[in-house]
């Protein structure tokens, strides 16, 4: 029977740590604020920025709400991102994906300041992870790091498996396991014998975007097992990328959907926001 990793508790606590930390800024002088910048009117993705910006109310953080209509222009955008580079009020940008499919999400991202790139999308917070360098990272693969660590998981030695590819959660997890001593693998929905790969892993990061695609008998015994899915089934039910009741009696620990990894990429994110204005007020 496997330990169920927290992730809901855990980010109340990095909330709470988030809030003590804005106090401190605010004392010396630091106002830090979050811009969010959500184009057309799906439901999800507005869903998802009502929780951030009740999370940064929570955490003391100003927020400033961008709303642009469905056929808004890439040079709408832009223009709006550079007038928030440029606005002290200002100390992070989110851009909320995914964007409508007439826009170029890699030039919105780029045209954000790295100073100010909280999402950790920018290449040179990317960079700046692969070579090792501090920086904004990537919140959900950062709050999977919070995650192993506040659980007392090993890294050094283990062998690790991601499956998925992203450069959301993927790539930059591969970077910060490998920077932990943890000898890595990275497959995905194409990688052949997969199930075999998957029974390898002393951790197992599944992040495809396929419902309940891990079974039990993909995981070692004892494995830490982390679902980064958010699918639903045949039934529109709520569920991961892995099959939680097939995997709760094989794995040692393992993450709900949901309740696990999605309350902690929020939780970074407003970490991140800390974070960017500190780097801010000491540039």
């Amino acid at each position: 029977m496997a330990t169920v990793i927290d992730g809901k508790g855990l980010a109340a606590k990095m909330r709470a740590e988030a809030a003590k930390d804005v106090a401190a800024l605010k004392r010396a002088g630091v106002n830090p604020g979050l811009a969010v910048v959500l184009v057309g009117d799906d439901q999800a993705s507005a869903t998802y920025v009502r929780s951030k910006l009740r999370d940064c109310e929570e955490c003391g953080i100003a927020s400033f709400d961008y709303k642009l209509p469905a056929d808004a222009s890439q040079d709408e955008i832009l223009q709006l991102v550079r007038n928030l580079n440029d606005d002290p009020k200002i100390t992070g940008i989110l851009v909320q994906m995914p964007l409508p499919s007439h826009l170029d999400a890699e030039e919105i991202i780029e045209a954000i300041s790295p100073l100010k790139d909280v999402d950790g999308f920018h290449p040179t917070s990317l960079g700046r992870l692969v070579r090792g360098l501090p920086g904004l990272r990537p919140c959900t693969p950062a709050g999977i790091m919070v995650m192993l660590d506040d659980y007392n998981i090993e890294l050094a030695g283990k062998n690790a498996v991601i499956v998925g590819r992203s450069s959301i959660v993927g790539k930059p997890m591969a970077h910060m396991l490998l920077e932990r001593d943890a000898t890595i693998s990275v497959a995905h929905s194409r990688t052949r014998n997969l199930d075999e790969i998957c029974r390898s892993a002393d951790i197992l990061v599944v992040a495809c975007g396929i419902a309940r695609l891990v079974k039990g008998d993909w995981v070692r015994p004892g494995a830490t097992v982390i679902d980064v899915g958010m699918d639903r089934d045949e039934d529109g039910r709520l569920c991961g990328d892995v099959d939680y009741d097939d995997v709760f009696n094989v794995a040692g620990a393992i993450t709900p959907v949901p309740g696990g990894v999605g309350p902690m990429t929020r939780a970074m994110l407003m970490s991140n926001v800390v974070t960017a204005a500190r780097m801010q007020a000491e540039a």
